[in-house]
């Protein structure tokens, strides 16, 4: 199974691809996508244009993306909302199923505890997939997203196909 990571964000849109065979993970590749300057809607075109190419290019079966969390400045929160848009709509658009992770769930099943810093995400991100180099904090991010989706999608996929076992 091949899983597509992804961090949310207008500026820095973070992203991660990860294979899953078994309780084995691998890194394939990670990057940044940048929305630049200017007007909000090409900024979000740019993403989604950039985005889509990563899709494209490696191809995965599944995608994961973080839960937006709402702080106190709520235009900022809005904002992150719409690249969060993007970021659902791209893999959807390639027929992917999504899941959904809050931030502590994400850092709990990669770290081991709901609370740790992005230093300590990117440091068991390398752990837990040797030869990775995140290209910066978003990357890491999206590959720890990844990760949690393979955890938790491995189980979930696992029921499914033995539930069709037992139906045919």
């Amino acid at each position: 199974m091949r899983v597509l990571g992804i961090d949310p964000g207008l500026r820095n849109l973070g992203w991660g691809v990860i294979d899953v065979d078994g309780s084995r993970l691998s890194h394939v590749a990670n990057g940044i996508c940048h929305s630049g300057s200017g007007e909000l809607a090409q900024r979000l075109l740019r993403l989604h244009e950039q985005l889509s190419a990563v899709v494209a290019q490696f191809r995965p079966d599944t995608a994961a993306v973080e839960k937006t969390f709402v702080n106190k400045d709520g235009a900022a929160t809005l904002k992150l909302g719409q690249a969060r848009g993007i970021a659902m709509l791209v893999p959807a658009q390639a027929g992917l199923s999504i899941g959904e992770y809050a931030p502590n769930a994400i850092k709990k099943t990669v770290v081991g505890v709901g609370h740790a810093d992005k230093t300590q995400v990117a440091h068991m991100v390398k752990m837990q997939l040797p030869g990775a180099v995140p290209e910066g904090p978003d990357a890491a991010d999206a590959l720890a997203i990844a990760i949690c989706h393979a955890h938790h999608a491995q189980p979930a996929a696992a029921v499914g196909a033995a539930l069709r076992k037992v139906g045919t």
